[in-house]
């Protein structure tokens, strides 16, 4: 499928998956990242007057905030800023481990960050009467690269068959900032964090394995033991048979 029918199609499934439970709209996360500027355009193409885009910046880079302030302005999507500092701040000092055995793990604590933003969208979700709509693509579903119950915490994922390549490609056909595209992938969680450094290998490598079946060896089982260890986070959350 050609990258123009690939987006007609895509903003009528979102309209019809909305409209397929009386809802009124979606909102959804913008991060200043490709994913969610992807999301965030098609969106609004399916509903004009029912998107809203929530900038969520938890102690985040400046930048993404204005990465996000940008597609936002060129597409015309209405946007709320929620601030997560103190909300972040306040639930450490009450979480006994933080307090008796020091700081968690950068990966515990962004875990935490991707929960309270999941949070705040469902809380205008319920106000709005929307669906919450999520930017996770078939590459980071298909190793687990998400939180659950936080940014894998969503109603519908429009680009959930899309590898990260067709994301890009999508990208382009829309029109979002070159500098959106270009700049390494990243959830933003904490300093320098990117998604390529914590997988462990390429998108690209990624993308060739999902496709084709055709990477090293290497890649190949780090991608399968991925792939086996969130398994629990892609299937509802198993009860006994009896």
């Amino acid at each position: 499928m050609d990258t123009e029918r690939l987006a007609e199609q895509l903003v009528l499934w979102i309209r019809e998956k909305v409209s397929g439970v009386g809802c009124k709209g979606t909102v959804l996360g913008m991060s200043g990242g490709i994913d969610s500027s992807v999301l965030a355009v098609l969106c609004q193409r399916a509903l004009p007057q029912g998107t809203l885009g929530l900038i969520m910046p938890c102690y985040s880079n400046p930048e993404d905030e204005e990465h996000a302030l940008a597609v936002a302005g060129k597409f015309s999507i209405a946007t709320e800023t929620v601030v997560l500092d103190s909300v972040f701040d306040a639930l450490l000092k009450v979480l006994p481990g933080e307090k008796t055995n020091g700081p968690s793990s950068p990966m515990v604590q962004a875990n935490l960050k991707a929960r309270l933003r999941m949070l705040t969208l469902y809380y205008f979700a319920n106000r709005h009467q929307y669906l919450v709509a999520g930017g996770s693509n078939r590459s980071e579903l298909a190793t687990g690269y998400f939180t659950k119950y936080g940014d894998g915490g969503v109603d519908i994922l429009p680009m959930g068959k899309l590898v990260k390549k067709e994301v890009r490609e999508l990208a382009a056909f829309l029109g979002i900032p070159q500098e959106i595209i270009d700049k390494p992938p990243s959830a933003g969680l904490w300093p320098g964090q990117t998604d390529e450094e914590d997988l462990g290998f390429s998108y690209d490598e990624l993308d060739r394995y999902l496709l084709t079946g055709e990477a090293p060896d290497r890649i190949r089982e780090k991608i399968e033991a991925m792939r086996t260890t969130a398994d629990h986070k892609r299937v509802p959350p198993p009860s006994p048979e009896f």
